[in-house]
């Protein structure tokens, strides 16, 4: 995809994502790749966010000899999710009316120019 990923739209992903199961970082990364491009070492920072925000917290499991690191989305977390999708919705639309020529009518009808 070539549009910027900004910080928030990746706070929400990762909520979504952690809204599903408990699970840990490389499976989220894994998860979101399948909609967006996006790396190990941009997710560790955006999942440190949500902790420092109490939004997620973590918690070590042993797994093939070593600890791994579980993320699971907390009350808050999942309050803020509610409010991400719920500006998701509002963003979406107004880009789809630019982006579908909606935009463009309004400014026509008005008298005004695109150029």
């Amino acid at each position: 995809m070539g549009f910027k990923i900004e910080s928030s739209l990746l706070d929400a992903c990762a909520l979504a994502i952690l809204s599903r199961g408990d699970t840990y970082g490389y499976e989220i990364t894994q998860q979101m790749k399948s909609a967006i491009t996006v790396s190990e070492s941009t997710l560790y920072p955006v999942l440190r966010r949500l902790q420092k925000d109490e939004l997620c917290q973590t918690y070590d499991q042993p797994y093939q000899g070593r600890n791994r690191r579980y993320y699971t989305i907390t009350e808050k977390g999942r309050k803020q999710l509610a409010e991400y999708r719920s500006q998701w919705i509002a963003y979406k639309l107004a880009i789809e009316k630019l982006l579908d020529g909606d935009g463009a009518k309004a400014t026509e009808e008005k008298g005004g120019t695109d150029k």
